[in-house]
């Protein structure tokens, strides 16, 4: 499963949540970010600011797209205030929502790994992939929802989502292996340039490792 015209685009994962400091599945739940969270989406605001600079992209010709969960909205939010010029209005994507959990939501990753222990993250084999838990989704679903807003997505454009997300977009685009991505951890702090078929990744200055959550 390919797109092979996916344009050069920027990626932040939104800021951290008490579930995921807790280790608990997320998905489509709506968590707010935690303290951390929040000095981590303006800190990659400044970073954002500074790579558009870096890369010629002027930031009100491009668009601003967001998953509608709070997380990534407020994320996106924080990122601006980095910009001091009007810019356009977020473009609110449901394609761009984390992969549903279903009846995993809540729990904590060591919890269903004693249970399920082939779909802890570390051990996941390529065939996790489809896996789709109860009332949930698998990595197919995402990766049909992002092939479709790959008819969307404009060049230099800035999308704020999720760690799931995130791991299909690496498949489709820059090819990684799927066992691979299934068991990557997506860093918070950091934005992804998506560029001629590869992913790089630039981290914000940590301003929040010595915060207490």
């Amino acid at each position: 499963m390919t797109a092979p015209n996916w344009p050069d685009f920027y990626f932040a994962r939104h800021g951290e949540t008490s579930w995921n400091r807790e280790r608990r599945y997320q998905g489509s739940r709506d968590i707010p970010l935690n303290e951390t969270g929040k000095l981590q989406a303006n800190a990659n605001g400044v970073l954002l600011r500074d790579m558009l600079e870096r890369d010629g992209v002027d930031p009100t010709q491009v668009q601003w797209f967001a998953s509608p969960l709070g997380r990534a909205s407020e994320t996106m939010d924080r990122m601006r205030t980095a910009f001091d010029v009007a810019l356009p209005p977020v473009i609110h994507d449901k394609r761009l929502i984390e992969i549903s959990f279903g009846a995993f939501e809540g729990l904590l990753h060591d919890d269903v790994a004693q249970k399920f222990a082939a779909y802890a993250p570390g051990e996941r084999d390529a065939s996790y992939w489809e896996f789709r838990p109860e009332n949930g989704e698998n990595y197919d679903d995402v990766a049909a929802r992002l092939l479709d807003f790959a008819n969307d997505v404009t060049p230099h454009a800035i999308v704020v989502a999720h760690g799931g997300v995130l791991r299909v977009l690496r498949h489709l685009i820059a090819g990684a292996d799927r066992k691979e991505v299934l068991n990557w951890p997506p860093p918070q702090g950091v934005i992804a340039h998506f560029a001629g078929g590869k992913m790089e990744l630039f981290s914000a200055e940590d301003t929040w490792s010595a915060v207490d959550v």
